[in-house]
């Protein structure tokens, strides 16, 4: 798959991801991160900006851009961990490559245990993906199921408590449980989650809007959440 961006292939490259090919601007002039290419011994072709244009189809590549192997997704049953409390995010329909790449960014940040997606509807790991994440698809599991609903019952199953996001909600993001397995629910940028989601949930809770706009951007909602359910 193409990634692009110093941030998304420096990371690539500390991960040990293989890079079949690498495309440097040929008038790049940040010599630390060519100085961080040739301590590492990574080779890389010397190209226009046209071309980099080309190959990351317009995306904002920072002069560099990188043909490498695609990000994995993970089965659930690799991630659990019955041993040990673990947090969760499920991501209901999330289409905007930039908000998941910022919910990746969180997710890392948080040391999120896996993120839990659906198989269709739901947009996929991409350049652009990576890039909005500045590198945090190397390091976040994403873990790819063909129902959420019955993930979210199997997980209750197993004692992990499932948490919604509705405005409608009375308990408050700060009531979450700190001292159990978690799995956040987050619903889709313009509907929310969906009915049969939103039923599976076990706790149901809201952030405060004091403002005269009534939601925040799913990523920066997931942020706060993600933040509120750390332990440490």
């Amino acid at each position: 798959m193409i990634i692009y961006g110093k941030n998304v292939i420096k990371e690539a490259i500390l991960n040990q991801r293989p890079i079949y090919k690498l495309y440097v601007d040929e008038k790049l002039n940040d010599n630390k991160f060519i100085a961080f290419l040739d301590n590492r011994k990574v080779s890389y072709i010397k190209t226009n900006k046209g071309e980099l244009n080309k190959l990351s189809d317009n995306g904002i590549h920072n002069g560099v851009v990188a043909d490498a192997l695609a990000y994995p997704y993970y089965d659930l049953e690799e991630v659990l961990d019955l041993n040990k409390q673990q947090r969760f995010l499920m991501l209901d329909e999330i289409q905007d490559p930039h908000n998941l790449g910022a919910i990746l960014r969180s997710a890392e940040a948080t040391l999120i245990d896996g993120i839990i997606t659906s198989k269709n509807h739901q947009v996929p790991l991409t350049g652009v993906v990576a890039k909005s994440s500045s590198g945090a698809t190397e390091y976040v599991k994403m873990i790819q199921v063909s129902n959420l609903y019955q993930t979210l019952l199997k997980l209750q199953n197993l004692n992990y408590l499932t948490v919604g996001t509705a405005g409608e909600a009375t308990s408050n993001y700060k009531d979450i449980p700190k001292d159990r397995s978690l799995v956040i629910v987050m619903g889709n940028e313009g509907e929310g989650l969906r009915p049969l989601i939103k039923k599976g949930c076990e706790m149901l809770v809201s952030i405060p809007m004091l403002g005269k706009i009534n939601s925040l951007n799913v990523s920066v909602a997931t942020a706060l959440l993600l933040y509120e359910t750390l332990t440490v």
